[in-house]
């Protein structure tokens, strides 16, 4: 794997919304020529597949790719992003529970570019095991960090939610 491919994976992904969803198959099959370049069981190729088929509405083919991406070393940008994007999938199949502990470390890890997107996908989870003032807290403290004015407020009203009563 090189700039290059990276680079023809980008070009692929940015006509991605030049498929409409009968064709998702021949997108599929675009992402999957590219892959076929790198050897088999490449962390990143099975983690664009993974993406290919979430992106095309196929949560339950994508999980597992995702599963095996990580299991296989995917880490940094791509490996959070994976874990984002799993959590997500879990969540549409039914098991939020495994999204939320997939994410809940990552509220501890390095700031991205990436964090908003970490909190409202473990909102998502947490509010689907019926958890929503966690959920809400969650998403208010990440939206606090964007807002012009009442940073502070935002903030300490995102504490307050899952402060313990007193």
């Amino acid at each position: 794997m090189n700039q290059d491919w990276e680079d023809r994976v980008s070009a692929a992904w940015a006509t991605f919304d030049d498929h409409p969803e009968e064709k998702a198959a021949d997108f599929r099959a675009v992402i999957d020529a590219l892959v076929a370049e790198l050897p088999e069981g490449s962390a990143p190729g099975l983690f664009e597949q993974a993406c290919a088929w979430d992106s095309t509405g196929h949560s339950d083919k994508a999980v597992p790719l995702y599963q095996e991406a990580l299991a296989r070393g995917l880490d940094g940008y791509k490996g959070r992003r994976a874990r984002i994007q799993l959590s997500s999938s879990l969540r549409n199949l039914g098991r939020p529970e495994e999204g939320v502990k997939l994410l809940t470390p990552e509220l501890d890890a390095p700031s991205d570019e990436l964090d908003d997107a970490v909190r409202a996908t473990l909102a998502l989870c947490l509010s689907s095991l019926g958890r929503d003032r966690e959920g809400l807290s969650l998403v208010l403290e990440a939206l606090a960090a964007h807002l012009p004015r009442y940073r502070r407020s935002m903030t300490n009203y995102a504490r307050a939610l899952v402060a313990p009563e007193g």
